[in-house]
């Protein structure tokens, strides 16, 4: 066999699967998406229409903010994990990482009995203040449902970046007398800039497309997953669904764009 037969039957997986399961449902969703009469005027009608835009703009907002609240919880909590050693730290670092293995209507669940109508936070609020504490059906329990799971995969990129720091960098900085805060953001934060970053993108394309937890606690939630859920299930609307789709994919595929451009290719690695 020659060197490049055998190249291109080892080419012929990643072929296939990149035009059966990546290419074809992406043309076909934007395919679908101009179907109608309207065609392309589908997408002008998203960027007109209140509802969609405010869905659009909160998905975005909620995704931003759970991003740098994942990013700073990660980032100090995976210095701390990494630069000591004690007992159960093993067991910390897999309780801290436990939320990967739940789907996001269990993470939904999970924030309704914390703070649903029902939920501990209510119960002591009534005990103890004569008061009521509900938000699991609103942006705030969706935020922290997403922020959830997005800590987990934020924490496990930087612990991993934080290993391959180089100490003697910091070492040389104390000597010269730099106080521990400027060690932090003149040497430690440059070296994570990649790696955050990268990290950062991945929440936030994951908390963008989330559906599982928006669902589970949808009463007073408008976020783009649960618009195109209900124009494709409830309306039949399988246009604006698709464009919908081909919209909040355009968004997030932007921002791993520009991210994998600042990190140097560094997102694959992370994801």
């Amino acid at each position: 066999m020659s060197p490049r037969s055998f190249f291109v039957i080892c080419l012929l997986p990643l072929a296939i699967f990149t035009l059966a399961f990546l290419a074809l449902p992406l043309v076909r969703l934007f395919v679908s998406s101009i179907s109608t009469e309207s065609g392309f005027g589908i997408y002008v009608e998203i960027l007109t229409n209140p509802r969609y835009m405010r869905s659009l703009l909160q998905t975005v907002l909620v995704s931003a903010a759970v991003t740098v609240a994942a990013l700073f919880i990660s980032t100090t909590s995976g210095l701390f994990l990494v630069r000591n050693q004690f007992a159960g730290r093993g067991v910390l670092i897999s309780v801290l990482t436990f939320p990967l293995a739940f789907p996001g209507v269990v993470i939904g669940f999970l924030i309704i009995l914390l703070a649903g109508r029902q939920g501990l936070f209510n119960i002591l609020a009534k005990d103890l203040f004569d008061a009521r504490l509900v938000f699991a059906y609103s942006m705030t329990g969706l935020f922290f449902g997403y922020l959830y799971f997005s800590v987990p995969r934020v924490l496990l990129t930087v612990m991993a970046a934080a290993e391959k720091l180089d100490l003697s960098l910091e070492e040389a900085a104390r000597s010269l007398g730099a106080s521990p805060i400027a060690v932090l953001r003149d040497v430690i934060l440059p070296a994570l800039t990649p790696a955050l970053i990268a990290a950062g993108a991945i929440a936030f394309a994951t908390a963008m497309g989330a559906f599982g937890t928006a669902f589970t606690l949808a009463t007073n939630i408008d976020v783009l997953p649960m618009i195109i859920y209900t124009e494709f299930t409830l309306s039949a609307n399988i246009a604006m669904a698709a464009a919908l789709s081909v919209v909040l994919g355009l968004v997030t595929w932007i921002l791993l764009v520009i991210s994998r451009s600042l990190t140097g290719g560094a997102i694959a690695a992370a994801g």
